[in-house]
């Protein structure tokens, strides 16, 4: 299972490897000193990858200041440098897992929100805990429709009401169903309309006073989903997103799709958010705990 993912990984990541570690291997080869042209190259091609100018200006200073200590001549000595510093940035974003915990799933519309929620409650289930998900989302009419479909994927109960009922009633239904039913795991979808802020502010904190209210006892996390392909987009995203609300880690979708894979250095570099879940692929399993070594290897 493992090293299955590892090889969807690293085939999810094609387009990006391309644009990146492909690049990179020819402008090496060609290299005969580390000077600045190189590192101009570089950054060029670090911005590519959708790495972000900042943060690639940030690897770049990074990346001098260790070939200057190690005392590094050889051009070919500057990928495994960059391997290094990358995993280096990303940190580890593993955790061991606190139960019963309440998970709220936001993010804006056709990120891959439903699917996602769906994947992470067969991860979930499959590592025997008991799961629930709630339809919070009920201003679009497909939402829930999608949600039952994908709580069936993944053999869990669904809480749900009308369309357009008052998503923190849904929440708290389903934490009331979870507590009476000793669920290990609650995951809650909400609405996705960022251009509509001050509503979908509203409504985040009022369904986070419910859950601080009705599960105080349990755990909490924020995970947001950013769909890779929007590359630099998606930061933007994630900084409107934590603007409303606070956000514990990133669920990243569609890197199967994308170039713009150097997202995920990107989010962690200027927001510090770290990304917990990677998308590689429209199965029920093709969601996994991001490993930033796992990644950064799949990248070159």
């Amino acid at each position: 299972m493992f090293g299955g993912f590892f090889n969807k990984l690293k085939e999810g990541l094609t387009k990006t490897r391309d644009g990146l570690s492909n690049k990179l291997g020819d402008m090496l080869n060609l290299a005969i000193t580390i000077d600045d042209d190189l590192y101009e190259e570089l950054e060029e091609i670090l911005i590519t990858a959708d790495i972000g100018v900042e943060t690639s200006l940030k690897i770049i200073d990074k990346l001098k200041e260790k070939i200057k200590e190690e005392k590094i001549k050889d051009p070919q000595q500057i990928k495994p440098c960059l391997k290094e510093i990358l995993i280096e940035m990303l940190g580890e974003s593993r955790e061991e897992q606190k139960f019963p915990k309440v998970m709220l799933v936001i993010g804006v519309n056709g990120v891959g929100k439903t699917t996602s929620i769906g994947k992470l409650a067969n991860n979930f289930k499959r590592e025997g805990n008991k799961v629930l998900i709630a339809a919070g989302d009920t201003f679009r009419a497909a939402a829930i429709d999608q949600l039952e479909v994908w709580s069936g994927r993944a053999g869990v109960d669904i809480v749900k009401h009308q369309e357009g009922s008052d998503p923190a009633a849904v929440v708290f239904d389903a934490i009331q169903a979870a507590k009476a039913r000793h669920m290990d795991v609650l995951i809650c979808d909400t609405a996705g309309r960022l251009h509509n802020k001050k509503n979908l502010m509203n409504e985040l904190q009022k369904i986070n006073r419910i859950v601080e209210k009705e599960f105080s006892n349990g755990n909490k996390e924020t995970l947001l989903v950013v769909d890779a392909t929007t590359g630099q987009n998606g930061v933007q995203q994630a900084k409107q997103f934590k603007e409303i609300c606070n956000v514990d880690g990133i669920i990243l979708t569609k890197l199967d799709g994308t170039a713009k894979g150097g997202v995920v250095i990107s989010i962690k570099d200027v927001l510090g958010i770290p990304v917990k879940y990677i998308g590689v692929g429209e199965g029920v399993d093709d969601l996994q705990e991001f490993n930033a070594k796992e990644f950064v290897e799949a990248l070159f």
